[in-house]
């Protein structure tokens, strides 16, 4: 049956590839006699005042100044006046003013160490008349010129034919997470996108490749054959395998495996040749700034590609225009020639491994230059190899073969259009697996794909006809199994979990389920946490399947934290329920709990402003100490702060009595004790009005344990019960015990704030802070004259507040950088303020809100003028948490001020206390400096991730 045979919903399908680099569109005619992926070229601005069509939409937004351009440089025949620039124009613009274009924004959807939501991008640029933008709004903004271009040109004289109305396929990086794939489904709501789901970019590749060869690919494979799909683009790399398996009506297609998110690709190779040719200027890398730097990149990007393409030139002068600054004027070039640019690119990004080589943790230096997480080794070969590793077992089990090999590979991307490349991977494949083939020299046949750069965008409309039951299917489904952790017993292992399968692997988009059996119970009214986690290599799960998990082989989700409200009392109460789960058509879990008993349903939601790979995790949630010992504990509490027998301790006792009955020193008391004693503290608040003293301690001990405001899943919800207490301020506010202690429990909680929350502080302390008029400022209710102590603690709360805006925070350091200048010997406590608030590498606090460098700077000039003949441990501490070498160079203070901080450094401390000035830790802070950051020990068992 034809498509004009058919009734079909929409008019057109349209397959959109939202790339790293470049973005593109193709689009199938459903009332055409035979619907056929077909390109959309996208009308954009191409230079000033010209519009035109391109088969790619360059994937750059160009924010232009108020009097750069003239008014008509930007017209579009849909917008006469736009505030920004999307496509060709902004990318060749952006190459000469770098610090008004946003790139590679769909890498930053990745990275979890910034809020994706909050306007960061451009990258390290601090000037106020750039209005910046959320990854999510710059990938929203591509997609709505992609929108846009649609309706001039297909919707304008047909409604039908509006972008609104159509089925559309986004595709995304088969390894994005879920909460990539929830802000890439909110960009695409955000752009006016009704009716879309989401494609794996892999396989939409392969997709067009069943396209071109729809007549005759069951003649060339065969049941059991693998085919690899390689996929290098701009800002990712991916992994697919794909077998073929006998079928109903012949053969068809079953994808087995996709690989883990790589952060590598295009954008890192640009960065290396960046570095070639700085050294090759000035001997050295890390001369350049940020700006100059980003400049550079993309020029070596355009010479590259020129490079390895198919044409003949052999070299290309790259220039640069200087800033006339102290480090650099006028302008600076050099050569980069094809052969520096293949060795650079071949051995760099594709050596020859053995299939046993696993990527390393040495290769970090250099890919950090954009403030992205890529991965720690470059060598996009050895990923492969782990990657086949790791599924082996699963390809023998699906494909009967004992000695599996990938028949086939598909190449695809904009990184690996290079013969040269593809070459290059396919003799290593070849080397691993040509015993296994029998012949000597064998390779891997290569699955022909002339455009690799729309092959996505094709491949994801022809998906869209299979959708409609026109074309041949791959079996496809989730890639992976997903989890619910049900209980913890005293057999398992520390890595294992008891989990019970609630999406098997390979269940298609749309899949609903209500679960009843096991047996499950909620507690309402009290936080709860849900755990949830995938797993990629394990076959065989079935729905309800209750199984053991290794950590080895699961990834745990995204956390779900919430509480379930119950009836109007909030009655503490065991409810029996059901587990809904949805696998979406965009790719995404949605689940519920019904209840059995009556009609409440409860939606759980996963908390998508941390990824999979929290900054904060811990495995040690198991109780050290037995139950009856806790409670003696609890009990004791309960005696301090209810009124009871004169012989119950007294508040200043509390802690001994504590540290007597757990027999534990309290900096050992576990992560699980000490939120446990947060619990009840909480339920005790009342008992801190007995007394100032209660009061104190009620403020001590809650803060202590409570440290440092994050770490245990269900801090989130203990947090919001410790904002109420702000606004209600001390009940002895007259006592300057309580005062200071008010100040070190906002300080010691202060990373479990939000970003307002922190704000709101600091406006009220802000005239203290400033000095400019301290009768103004809100203290403690009632309160007096700030004694020095007081003022002390008051400044070191505010520093804790890492999710200030950056210009509040340069408000807050140039204060307090005041006072340390005008003291002869400057507290610890100062330094340690101005050290925390201009850190480069924050313990907990957005990357996006880090100072930037040019300002501090200023504050390590003006300390070494002052104090470079009394530099003591302390001072050095501080000058090196505002210096660290971090590899960001929107963050990194320039190479040769760091060397010569380093060098007037070590004639008073260590070297080994000196080596973040100079060298790059991909593992992030030490324990050590982590504990200087937060301003004392952090709990037992709170395990932070490693530093981006």
């Amino acid at each position: 049956m034809n498509g004009s045979e058919r009734e079909f919903r929409h008019k057109y399908i349209l397959g959109i590839d939202l790339g790293t680099t470049n973005s593109a569109v193709s689009f199938a005619d459903l009332t055409a006699e035979r619907p056929e992926p077909s390109l959309f070229p996208v009308l954009q601005i191409v230079a000033p005042g010209e519009v035109a069509e391109r088969s790619l939409l360059p994937s750059f937004l160009y924010l232009p100044g108020p009097y750069e351009l003239q008014p008509d440089d930007l017209r579009l025949p849909w917008n006469e006046s736009p505030e920004y620039v999307v496509g060709e124009f902004a990318r060749e613009q952006g190459a000469l003013v770098p610090d008004r274009m946003v790139s590679s924004a769909k890498s930053w959807l990745c990275h979890s160490r910034v809020n994706r939501k909050d306007p960061i991008l451009p990258w390290g640029v601090t000037a106020p008349d750039i209005c910046k933008v959320s990854p999510v709004e710059a990938s929203a903004r591509y997609l709505e010129h992609i929108r846009n271009a649609w309706n001039y040109g297909k919707g304008r004289l047909d409604p039908e034919a509006l972008f609104e109305e159509q089925f559309i396929i986004l595709t995304v990086p088969a390894s994005f997470d879920e909460v990539a794939r929830e802000l890439t489904v909110e960009a695409a709501r955000m752009a006016g996108m009704r009716q879309f789901t989401l494609l794996e970019e892999p396989l939409a590749a392969f997709y067009s490749w069943i396209h071109r060869h729809k007549d005759e690919w069951q003649s060339l494979m065969k049941p059991g054959d693998v085919i690899l799909v390689c996929d290098v683009g701009g800002g990712t790399t991916d992994f697919t395998i794909i077998t073929v398996k006998t079928g109903e009506k012949g053969l068809r297609f079953e994808r087995l495996a996709v690989g883990e998110h790589l952060l590598l690709g295009g954008d890192n190779m640009d960065l290396t040749l960046g570095r070639y040719v700085e050294a090759e200027i000035f001997k050295k890398t890390g001369s350049l700034d940020a700006k100059q730097w980003n400049q550079l990149c993309h020029r070596c990007r355009s010479a590259k590609e020129v490079l390895l393409g198919s044409g003949d030139v052999r070299e290309i002068r790259v220039t640069v225009v200087g800033r006339g600054t102290r480090l650099i004027g006028g302008s600076f070039s050099a050569t980069l020639t094809k052969e520096v640019v293949e060795k650079l690119i071949v051995e760099g990004f594709f050596p020859v491994v053995s299939l046993d080589d696993r990527p390393g943790s040495e290769g970090r230096t250099g890919l950090t230059e954009w403030g992205l997480p890529y991965v720690q080794d470059p060598a996009i070969t050895r990923h492969l190899a782990s990657f086949w590793c790791r599924f082996e077992n699963l390809v023998k089990e699906e494909t009967g073969r004992d000695r599996p090999y990938p028949d086939f590979i598909l190449f695809n991307g904009g990184a690996v259009t290079s013969p040269i490349l593809r070459n290059r991977i396919k003799e290593i494949v070849g080397k691993w697996f040509e015993d296994r083939a029998g012949k000597k020299g064998w390779k891997p046949q290569e699955l022909d794909n002339p455009r690799p750069d729309l092959a996505v965008a094709f491949g994801a409309a022809y998906y869209g006809l299979v959708r409609y039951g026109i074309g041949v299917k791959v079996g496809a489904g989730s890639p992976r199994s997903y989890y619910i952790e049900i209980d913890r017993t005293p057999e398992l292992e520390e890595t294992q979990r008891r989990v019970l399968c609630v999406i098997p692997r390979g269940t298609e988009e749309g899949f609903e389920v209500e679960l009843k059996e096991p047996g499950f119970e909620v507690v309402t009214n009290r936080p709860v946490a849900f755990r949830l986690l995938s797993s990629a290599t394990r076959i065989g799960d079935q729905l309800g399947d209750v199984v053991v998990l290794d950590e080895e082989e699961s990834t745990l989700l995204p956390p779900i934290r919430t509480v379930l409200r119950f009836g109007k009392k909030g009655v503490t109460k065991n409810i029996p329920v059901g587990l809904t789960l949805r696998f979406t058509e965009v790719g995404t879990l949605e689940l519920w709990c019904k209840s059995m008993v009556t009609p409440h349903v409860w939606q759980l939601q996963f908390d998508v402003r941390q990824g999979s790979d929290s900054q904060v995790a811990s495995n040690h949630l198991e109780e050290t100490l037995d139950e009856a010992v806790i409670e003696a504990g609890i009990n004791a509490i309960r005696n301090v702060f209810t009124p009871a027998e004169e012989s119950s301790p007294s508040p200043d006792e509390l802690v001994k009595v504590l540290t007597d009955i757990f027999e534990i020193p309290r900096e050992r008391w576990s992560l699980a004790l000490i939120r446990k004693i947060s619990d009840f503290m909480l339920e005790m608040a009342e008992g801190r009005k007995r007394t100032f003293h209660h009061e104190a301690r009620w403020l001590n001990l809650l803060g202590f344990c409570m440290r440092p405001g994050y770490g245990h899943p269900l801090d989130e919800w203990r947090m919001k019960q410790i904002w109420k207490i702000y606004p209600a301020g001390l009940t002895f506010p007259r006592q300057p015990q309580c005062r200071v202690e008010w100040w070190i429990f906002w300080r010691r909680v202060s990373g479990g704030l939000t970003s307002g929350q922190q704000l709101h502080i600091f406006q009220n302390i802000r005239p203290i802070i400033t000095g400019e008029n301290r009768s103004k400022a809100k203290k403690p209710r009632d309160a007096r004259i700030l004694s020095p102590q007081e003022l002390l603690e008051i400044k070191m709360a505010a520093a804790s507040l890492e999710r200030l805006p950056v210009d509040v925070k340069i408000e807050l350091g140039r204060n307090l950088l005041k006072g340390v200048l005008s003291s002869r010997k400057p507290r610890p406590q100062d330094l340690w303020s101005l050290g925390k608030i201009g850190a480069r590498v924050p313990l907990y606090g957005p990357l996006d809100r880090v100072v930037p460098p040019e300002v501090v700077m200023e504050w390590v000039d003006q300390m070494i003028v002052r104090f470079s003949d009394a530099i003591d441990d302390k001072l050095a501490q501080c000058l090196v948490h505002l210096a660290r070498y971090t590899g960001d160079r929107g963050r990194d203070l320039p190479e040769e001020e760091r060397k010569r901080l380093y060098e007037l450094l070590l004639k008073r401390i260590s070297q080994d206390k000196l080596k973040p000035l100079i060298e790059l830790r991909s593992e992030g802070l030490s324990d050590e400096e982590k504990e200087w950051s937060f301003g004392e020990s952090l709990p037992v068992g709170l395990v932070l991730a490693q530093q981006s």
